[in-house]
């Protein structure tokens, strides 16, 4: 073998090392980089956590002498990144993201959500360019870029049903408090010492809000911004009734906990009816996107037939436009899944 075959061989290792190497440690670095950070934020102080929640969910403000930093002050990036956030908390968009963080119970600021969805859409995206092709790493670009929302999504409806769950035994808990001889902060008090999470997370909030001189009303509202819950509005607003006009709490709160468990009791037997037609439409709206997805990273020249092929016709509204016979496919297909998914959904979603 010549010196320069075996340079030239060296050489295509070399280069074959360094590109699944980018392709590999770069994702890698980024992702780890973002898990740092979330990991940081989260291992944060939970009392300082929990009192910025407090004066920011609140209408409640310190006074300057409060919100002195006992440390000696934050350093240059921590300010930075804390008025960055602020801002854009500020915004619309930004306050929105705000919230849905707080109702998914996240330890992220905006910037750090922000900066997760930068991150899992660059490193996916560079995986899929390298690996497989342009087009396949639009796809897991903008798949990175969604993931994040998905997941805030999941865990609000999971922390929101979870609670609903446990909303009867915890009123339960509550009249027996009432009747011990608790008064209200009291009876919240023993209800956050014995529930299990999230209510008893919620009403530790409620009640650090009111240990704090927050109004009793406001920290309810506070906790009915985060938890979106009817039967939790119908019991906040049972308890600012009783506290304005009188009456028995005990008994107004018992009543409601056997109304709300016998409607938990009837949604359990109108999801088990349900779930056929529930499970039908996730297949039905599943199968053509994934199948789609599938055929681009194993045979991408196939798929490409569909956005390539021949025109429409002669007859198109505006003359001389070659349009490829695949887009009005892709696009009837796209409205007729989304008509069927909204009547499945329509029959499936039963009001109690």
């Amino acid at each position: 073998m010549s010196p320069d075959q075996i340079i030239a061989i060296v050489t295509t290792l070399f280069s074959s090392a360094l590109s699944v190497g980018l392709c590999c440690v770069l994702p890698i670095g980024l992702v780890a980089g973002g898990v740092f950070l979330i990991s940081r934020r989260s291992r944060g102080d939970d009392l300082d956590d929990r009192l910025s929640s407090i004066s920011l969910e609140s209408d409640w403000a310190p006074g300057p002498s409060d919100g002195s930093d006992e440390d000696g002050g934050q350093s240059l990036r921590e300010q930075i990144l804390e008025t960055l956030d602020n801002r854009i908390s500020d915004e619309g968009a930004g306050g929105r993201v705000r919230a849905s963080l707080r109702k998914a119970n996240l330890k992220l600021t905006v910037i750090e959500y922000y900066m997760l969805h930068i991150v899992l859409g660059v490193g996916l995206g560079f995986v899929g360019l390298v690996a497989f092709g342009p087009i396949q790493g639009g796809i897991l670009f903008l798949l990175g870029l969604v993931v994040p929302r998905i997941y805030v999504s999941i865990r609000q409806n999971q922390r929101l049903n979870k609670f609903n769950d446990q909303l009867s035994d915890i009123l339960n808990l509550w009249v027996n408090a009432l009747r011990a001889g608790f008064s209200v902060p009291q009876a919240m008090d023993a209800v956050a010492r014995e529930a299990p999470s999230p209510a008893g997370e919620e009403f530790k909030r409620v009640v650090a809000e009111m240990s704090i001189g927050v109004p009793m009303e406001t920290a309810l509202n506070n906790m009915l911004s985060r938890i979106e819950s009817e039967d939790l509005d119908l019991v906040f607003t049972a308890v600012n009734i009783q506290r304005e006009v009188g009456g028995n709490l005990a008994e107004i709160l018992e009543t409601i906990s056997h109304t709300i468990r016998e409607r938990v009791k009837i949604k359990g037997e109108i999801r088990v009816l349900t779930s056929q037609g529930r499970i039908t439409g996730m297949v039905i709206g599943l199968i053509p996107v994934l199948l789609s997805i599938f055929l681009v990273f194993v045979n991408p020249d196939y798929m490409l037939q569909l956005f390539q092929g021949s025109p429409v016709g002669a007859d198109l509204p505006l003359p001389g436009v070659s349009i490829p016979c695949g887009w009005p496919l892709v696009g009837l297909g796209l409205t007729s899944m989304a008509i069927g998914l909204a009547i499945i959904r329509r029959i499936v979603d039963i009001e109690v």
